[in-house]
């Protein structure tokens, strides 16, 4: 199916390159195109679907958050900073008070005004099960953060407050991937997300202009952007699912696109000399295996969680990725704030891995067999499968046998939003799902706590831990960085000591483009901002 739709996307991109100047006027259009790693054109409803990447180039292009990151630097991590909001504060008096200060003047692609009345009908749609607009499949793509909402309440035309249940610190960054949809558009397409999915209006430096499911979607330069500095360099970006890696490399070499996500490692020589460009950044991110916590699944055990993690050869498998990836000991690399000082060390060690099987009574005659869910490709999921078979035969070293059970990533999204407990996962050891570890929600809070088991959260395996519970509270509940930067890196060490996860590599982000490609810059941020690009 990949390679059907692999296919086709190539050649509609090829058909529709000599239509492009029928779009020009005074004259030839100017035209960006990207080749994605997913199967499939993104959700267009606002919250998109399809990971990272739909994020990158649907809820960033199309349309606006409250908070925004700045993307306009390589050279450091990323920061928050104003969006459609021009400021937020938690109100001395209740801190569970989030007052939001609206910024003036903006207009969605339809022509409505965004305002205070927007931001309410926006959280309905994702907080409020009576609301007509509420959307279970835009609620799907906000990992859970949403059930921390009480109340929206607007203040003034330009004003919010949002009320959260408990004192959390980390708000901030829920509302950086919080999109905001037009009602007025809703209502004029007949109120219906399936209506508004196939004519979309957002706040974004790009308007919706055409799309064609698993093979293209069309977005047009907003020569009205309220952010001057953002408005594209570029008239037209063409977005093509194509998630075979090699099927990309041939649609870059032959001029089908411009630019691609993830380039395969035995790559990178041809492309080089064939003039394209690599680029590759730090990224805040890590690819690993969750690992089951349910009642029965033999990695309740830490014996077998550590025995698992000690028989991965990682910097073998950074080597196989031709340096495209770090070798990841934790949820972030050993040199972030964050990383701590664990008591007990990730290493590549089959010796001891194979005692500590034998210790949890496995061995040739008892092997350990575990099921693991993959996806082949997707948002953030590197070279899926090239890694997942490395590992399949690094722990079958050790007397363990893994079968994979291999589905599309936006289905992996969806099973991992259920939790290992949800329906048909019965007998699912572990999920290949990467994860952010951009902010200290996505990397830790929302992935760990027991209060963010799905769906209220995205704590797939069901982990149930005291020490990260009590830790986790205490972040939410620290609004002094300095402060709050200990806990987290103090959580990180009790998660590498407990092998919560089987930790594999973090990404580097390869991407290859043409050289008439010009202006990028690569953020260290799953969110790239695509204006700046200018084409030679």
């Amino acid at each position: 199916m990949s390679t059907d739709i692999s296919r086709r996307a190539i050649l509609s991109a090829a058909v529709a390159a000599p239509m492009l100047p029928a779009h020009a006027t005074a004259q030839a259009e100017t035209v960006l195109r990207v080749a994605m790693t997913v199967s499939d054109i993104p959700y267009l409803g606002g919250q998109p679907d399809q990971g990272g990447e739909g994020w990158r180039f649907v809820g960033i292009t199309m349309f606006d958050s409250l908070i925004h990151w700045d993307l306009t630097r390589s050279d450091r991590s990323s920061t928050l900073i104003p969006g459609l909001a021009l400021s937020w504060e938690a109100d001395p008096a209740e801190r569970r008070r989030w007052v939001f200060r609206l910024r003036p003047g903006v207009k969605f692609h339809d022509g409505s005004p965004f305002n205070a009345d927007v931001v309410v009908w926006n959280m309905a749609k994702l907080t409020d099960e009576r609301a007509p607009q509420y959307d279970p499949r835009q609620i799907a793509q906000t990992f859970g953060r949403m059930t921390a909402v009480v109340s929206t309440e607007k203040i003034d035309d330009l004003t919010v407050a949002i009320t959260t249940r408990t004192v959390d610190a980390l708000v901030p960054y829920y509302f950086s991937r919080i999109m905001m949809s037009s009602p007025a558009q809703w209502d004029r397409v007949g109120g219906s997300w399936d209506a508004y999915d196939r004519n979309p209006s957002g706040t974004g430096p790009y308007k919706f202009d055409r799309s064609a499911r698993r093979e293209r979607l069309e977005l047009v330069r907003n020569p009205d952007y309220w952010d001057p500095t953002r408005i594209p360099k570029h008239d037209r970006l063409v977005l093509l699912p194509i998630p075979d890696p090699n099927t990309r490399v041939a649609a870059l070499l032959s001029g089908q696109c411009d630019f691609i996500e993830a380039p395969p490692p035995d790559a990178i020589a041809r492309l080089r000399s064939a003039g394209m460009q690599i680029v590759t950044n730090i990224y805040p991110h890590t690819w690993p295996w969750l690992l089951s916590r349910l009642e029965g699944a033999p990695t309740t055990d830490l014996r077998v969680r550590r025995a698992l993690n000690l028989a991965i050869d990682r910097a073998g498998i950074v080597t196989m990725l031709q340096g495209l990836g770090q070798a990841s000991v934790g949820q972030v690399p050993e040199d972030h704030p964050w990383f701590g000082n664990p008591s007990w060390r990730i290493r590549y060690d089959p010796a001891e891995a194979r005692r500590l099987l034998a210790e949890a009574g496995y061995g040739p005659r008892n092997p350990l067999r575990l099921r693991v869910t993959v996806s082949p490709s997707g948002s953030g999921q590197m070279q899926a499968m090239l890694i997942n078979e490395a590992m399949q035969q690094m722990l079958r070293e050790v007397g363990v046998e893994v079968t994979f059970e291999v589905i599309d990533w936006n289905v992996m999204g969806q099973r991992r939003s259920q939790g290992a407990h949800g329906p048909g996962q019965a007998g699912v050891h572990g999920l290949a799902s990467s994860t952010s570890s951009l902010d200290p929600d996505l990397a830790f809070v929302t992935v760990l706590a027991s209060d963010k088991i799905p769906p209220r959260g995205i704590n797939w395996p069901n982990v149930r831990n005291p020490e990260f519970d009590r830790l986790a509270d205490a972040i939410r509940a620290e609004f002094d960085p300095a402060k709050q930067d200990a806990l987290i890196a103090e959580l990180n060490a009790r998660m590498v000591e407990d092998a919560t996860w089987l930790f594999v590599v973090h990404d580097l982000n390869p991407r290859a483009m043409s050289p008439r490609v010009r202006g990028f810059v690569q953020a260290q941020n799953w969110a790239q901002d695509l204006t700046p690009v200018r084409m030679e």
